[in-house]
């Protein structure tokens, strides 16, 4: 909740804002994450919202479309609300399980919602921000977007539908995005395929009033198209991953992590030992314990259909609390702040391959 507090010296007057607002304009739902002092980070409270109203308006003939984003102009989403899980376990209470659960079923449902969606990732577009975008049939980035699955660097793995979306990225691309948690900017984005269209944040006032002021002539989604091909653009130019993309398909199609450790340590190319040998060390700064989950899970993933996904996911968070890094790493950055966490195991070699595999015995996809 935010809270604001009247300029006036009594009586104390307590304003408190929806971290979701949502309204209706020319036919389209509007959805706002509302939490831009916390990065519009995602709450239970904002998973129920959002599917109160996305429920609602499926069933609405007057609305045609929804639009999605984020308050301010720093994040649309920066994930899920960590400390809150955190101290859900903590206390052993079960807010933690029912977000997981019902933030999946989300997910799911924007993936096969019946009207089309529209997501304006302006900003930061982490974790749980990426589970809302995309199942958006169209998903547009600025030149502020910053799109990552970071989970593996407070110690947990790319969730929220990532062992579908990574592994139907070009090559290697979405191993290397999944298994180092890092950054991209629109370029890649639109490159790697997590994203469709490409506006400059100046013109999306012009777009708000092109889509409160257009006709609607054909099929929704045709007409939302039609908007967006006179603003935005579906390419931009020198995208960093192209460059390094044989490289990353070289390095990350191996059995290990540290097999693809030893992939990039070993690049002999001037032109990208430097990145080969950063991105080793940054590799060796992550949870040893989720990247290598991470890449069995996206191995898996990309022989499974999208809800057998969510399900895989599911599966590995319900025993991750208790026996992965989560706690850990969010203890370190979060709580406590030392940035020091203590992975168990703490370093690559020590990885075991046994431990690795039991979090994905019981898993058995439907009908099978």
């Amino acid at each position: 909740m935010t809270a604001q507090v009247s300029s006036t010296p009594a009586p104390y007057v307590e304003v408190v804002q929806s971290e979701i607002l949502a309204h209706v304009r020319n036919h389209i739902g509007h959805l706002t994450l509302n939490r831009p002092s916390g990065l519009n980070a995602i709450n239970l409270n904002m998973v129920r919202e959002l599917q109160r109203h996305l429920d609602t308006w499926a069933k609405d003939v007057n609305v045609k479309a929804v639009v999605l984003r984020g308050a301010g102009d720093k994040a649309f989403c920066a994930g899920g609300d960590i400390r809150s899980l955190y101290d859900s376990y903590r206390h052993k209470n079960s807010l933690h399980t029912a977000f997981f659960e019902e933030e999946y079923a989300l997910d799911l449902a924007l993936n096969h919602y019946p009207k089309p969606v529209l997501a304006l990732m302006d900003g930061l577009v982490l974790g749980g921000g990426m589970g809302l975008v995309q199942g958006a049939d169209l998903r547009v980035v600025t030149e502020r977007s910053k799109l990552a699955m970071p989970e593996v660097g407070i110690g947990y793995f790319p969730d929220v539908g990532g062992s579908y979306f990574l592994t139907r990225t070009p090559g290697q691309l979405g191993t290397y995005l999944g298994v180092s948690g890092v950054q991209i900017r629109a370029s890649d984005a639109l490159y790697c395929g997590l994203a469709d269209r490409y506006i400059d944040s100046s013109v999306l006032p012009d777009l708000d009033r092109a889509l409160d002021s257009m006709k609607w002539r054909s099929a929704p989604l045709d007409d939302l198209k039609a908007q967006l091909e006179r603003l935005t653009v579906d390419t931009l130019p020198d995208p960093p991953l192209k460059k390094l993309r044989t490289l990353i398909d070289n390095t990350f199609n191996a059995q290990t992590v540290p097999d693809i450790v030893a992939r990039l340590r070993a690049t002999s190319d001037p032109a990208h030992q430097a990145w080969a040998n950063d991105t080793a060390d940054l590799l060796h700064t992550r949870s040893p314990l989720a990247m290598a989950v991470t890449l069995e899970m996206l191995r898996r993933g990309l022989a499974l259909p999208l809800e057998q996904c969510f399900a895989l996911e599911l599966h590995l968070d319900r025993q991750w609390f208790d026996r992965g890094d989560l706690i850990e790493g969010i203890r370190a950055l979060i709580i406590d702040k030392d940035k020091t966490p203590h992975w168990n195991p703490p370093t690559l070699d020590a990885l075991d391959a046994d431990k690795v595999a039991s979090f994905f015995i019981n898993f058995k996809p439907a009908g099978v």
